[in-house]
């Protein structure tokens, strides 16, 4: 059953989203209804959402800002856009962030209807018995075979072996090119069970890099080869464009695919997998020392194995890049939870506070923050934020005499009725049910 968030400043047309959905016999399990985008975060932060409908123009916070934050929150949530607006400027950008449609307003109930079916479809694929490996995974990956001596030639390009031989074969052979200027490498490899043949190793491992192709198919180019017998990887590269679009926080782009990689081999292929994930640096001769950075982040789960991304700028390798000792890295994670509580007593009021702003304060991805926190509060990043809203909330109905607005704006609500919500959730009762 697929969840499904709607997220549109007019009640009315949420609702009617909504009711149209409701008996249409998509495999749809919940619904839940946003009418601004900061709503619409706690609920990604909180729910299990597969499928994000949501307008552009919304006050405060876009509908296409909500996007870039919903593929921080959760990558592989699936974006329908909808607005007034045929611009085609704010279709392109819904587009290069991953929405599936755009659809203008007013809407077709048909056009809903059709859009939804097949974003579900999509998504669905892995939830039918037959997407577990069987013979089924040549029938749902057609992918080229790739060429051994491609592959070769790509391994020695990341290994530095004859590099620029390498690159030279590899563009006058295969057309393939090191455009860049910027450059990153993502690797991948798969927990395959011992009881698996030579066969069925080579088809999980074709299946995933097929996968990781998909997955970078907007926003830069992207060149798969195999590493090993369980293993794949994946060099990313942009152009002067692509890497201006990626905005400030670059690293995000990155941290989302790699994330959604491991989710999706997860999802689709039932495997674990252990990913890692360079840093981006502008530069083909640097290309080798990237694959090198993938390869160490990745030998962290050895030290971590109950995490199983991991960014190599999450780590602080000394001048000689050796690897941080135990006693390092404990005072290095016990330090950036201790940043983030600080960071999170000092703002958790603040509207459109995000796991990507904390983690800026601590120095680390917001992946890797999200891992430390919870393995050393025993609770998730965004619950301890709830808590602390909730529990101030509490005090001030008790206490003083404020309206319900005025303690939503205090504790980071950007409306009475979501703060009612959210503290009925937390508490049991609403806000005037505890005042009586």
């Amino acid at each position: 059953m697929h969840n499904i968030l709607i997220v549109d400043d007019e009640p009315l047309i949420c609702m009617g989203i909504s009711n149209l959905l409701v008996g249409a016999g998509l495999g749809i399990g919940q619904i839940y209804m946003a009418h601004n985008a900061y709503e619409a975060l706690d609920y990604l932060r909180m729910e299990d959402i597969d499928l994000l409908i949501t307008d552009i123009q919304m006050g405060t916070m876009s509908g296409l800002e909500l996007m870039q934050q919903a593929k921080l929150i959760k990558p592989w949530v699936q974006t329908i856009v909808i607005s007034a607006h045929e611009t085609f400027q704010y279709a392109q950008t819904a587009m290069r962030l991953g929405a599936k449609d755009y659809l203008i307003k007013p809407l077709s109930g048909a056009q809903v209807m059709d859009t939804v079916r097949d974003v579900l479809l999509q998504t669905g694929k892995s939830d039918r018995p037959d997407a577990v490996y069987s013979p089924n995974v040549q029938e749902d990956f057609r992918m080229e075979s790739p060429l051994e001596e491609r592959m070769a030639l790509l391994r020695e390009l990341m290994a530095g072996e004859r590099f620029p031989e390498s690159r030279e074969q590899l563009a006058l052979q295969y057309g393939i090119e090191l455009r860049g200027p910027y450059f990153a490498v993502i690797t991948a490899e798969l927990r395959l069970s011992d009881d698996l043949g030579e066969r069925d190793r080579s088809l999980l491992r074709y299946a995933a890099l097929n996968i990781a192709g998909e997955l970078t198919g907007q926003g830069c180019a992207a060149l798969g080869f195999y590493m090993g017998p369980a293993s794949i990887g994946l060099l990313l590269q942009w152009d002067e464009a692509q890497y201006a679009a990626l905005g400030p926080n670059k690293i995000n782009g990155i941290d989302m695919t790699g994330r959604s990689l491991h989710f999706t081999i997860k999802r689709v292929l039932k495997l674990d997998s252990i990913v890692g994930i360079s840093q981006i640096l502008r530069g083909e001769a640097f290309v080798p020392e990237l694959y090198e950075q993938a390869r160490k982040a990745a030998r962290w789960h050895q030290e971590l194995p109950d995490h199983e991304v991991f960014y190599y700028g999450d780590f602080k390798w000394s001048q000689s890049s050796q690897e941080p000792t135990e006693e390092e890295l404990a005072a290095q994670n016990n330090m950036t939870v201790e940043l983030a509580v600080q960071y999170i007593h000092k703002h958790y009021s603040q509207k459109g506070l995000s796991l990507h702003e904390v983690a800026q304060g601590t120095y680390v991805s917001p992946n890797y923050l999200s891992y430390l926190f919870k393995k050393s509060t025993g609770t998730n990043l965004w619950e301890y934020v709830t808590k602390l809203r909730m529990e101030e909330g509490r005090r001030l109905l008790l206490e003083t005499r404020l309206r319900r607005y005025e303690i939503a704006e205090r504790v980071g609500y950007d409306s009475p009725e979501h703060f009612g919500k959210i503290f009925k959730k937390y508490y049991g009762i609403s806000p005037s049910e505890l005042k009586k």
